[in-house]
């Protein structure tokens, strides 16, 4: 199977969307398909599910299967389409991104496995049986800072080299030497993301393809823009956004994600604010941060006395 074409479109903004929950805490698909429409008509340039701010860990394997499909449908074909299919359980893994294939996805995002913390070796086992157990795309997804362990950049390389279907990674990494490292080791036509918020400009400065960024779930727009400007030349104004967006995307982060990014949208009237124990909302006074934040930002248009 040829992935150029894949590799073409997977560019720019890939919105990671939050799982939306009613009051009761059951999977809201009607506000999910409303976010997705947003995010599009929004200018983002692809949708990705149940990756780390959808909390895939408080969905049960059929909650996750779910959502993905009502994902899939909201989308129809009008951005690439990249859920996440990664879990601590390979079986599970395996079970997840082969259902992304089954329901057309475009790619599939696969998480470092969290908690166990394989070694290098299991990690290039896990990663490699994955890929071969599909014909799709497949973003590994880096995240030491949540999986307690980082995916090296020689066995990134060793993957990128013997599965041809391993065709870029999402690095939340924060060490910028690493995702340098990436690209010189992985050959510079590997799709690089970020997942990190303030890297997001900098890995488009030395070739990366774009992010997948929590911070787009509150302004699709801006942070598609950002991308747009950079494509089209525009340093200038991708460098303006990115500094922009750096008090937006502190305040999103004031505790662990998606917390403050479902305050948030609760605040602007996208979603019920509601996590998944162990997960929940930030603090009253985090809260008001957040708040105040949004309406400096003209999200709201003021703060409530």
């Amino acid at each position: 199977m040829a992935y150029r074409e894949v590799k073409e479109r997977l560019r720019g903004s890939i919105a990671p969307v939050v799982t939306p929950f009613d009051e009761e805490g059951n999977v809201d698909l009607a506000a999910l398909t409303a976010l997705i429409d947003w995010h599009i008509e929004s200018g983002t340039h692809g949708i990705s599910v149940t990756g780390t701010s959808g909390e895939p860990s408080s969905l049960t394997l059929e909650e996750r299967k779910q959502v993905m499909e009502a994902a899939k449908k909201a989308v129809a074909g009008r951005v690439p389409f990249v859920p996440g299919t990664g879990s601590t359980n390979h079986a599970e893994t395996i079970e997840l991104t082969r259902f992304a294939q089954e329901i057309g996805a475009d790619a599939a995002m696969v998480i470092v496995p969290y908690y166990n913390r394989p070694s290098q070796q299991a990690l290039y086992k896990h990663f490699q049986a994955v890929a071969e157990a599909v014909d799709i795309p497949i973003i590994v997804y880096n995240i030491p800072g949540r999986t307690a362990v980082n995916l090296e950049v020689q066995t990134l390389a060793r993957l990128a080299e013997d599965c041809p279907n391993i065709i870029g990674v999402k690095e939340s990494n924060k060490d910028f030497e690493h995702v340098n490292r990436v690209l010189w080791h992985c050959g510079r036509d590997f799709l690089l993301f970020s997942g990190i918020e303030l890297l997001c400009y900098p890995m488009l400065a030395i070739g990366g393809a774009g992010s997948i960024s929590a911070t787009a779930n509150v302004v699709p727009q801006k942070v598609a823009e950002l991308h747009d400007a950079w494509f089209a030349g525009d340093v200038k104004r991708a460098q303006d956004l990115h500094f922009e967006l750096m008090e937006l995307n502190d305040v999103l982060f004031i505790e662990t994600n998606p917390g403050p990014v479902k305050a948030a949208l609760g605040m602007m009237g996208k979603i019920t604010p509601k996590l998944r124990l162990p997960l929940d909302l930030p603090s009253e006074e985090n809260e008001r941060k957040i708040r105040r934040t949004l309406v400096k930002y003209g999200l709201l248009a003021e703060t409530p006395q």
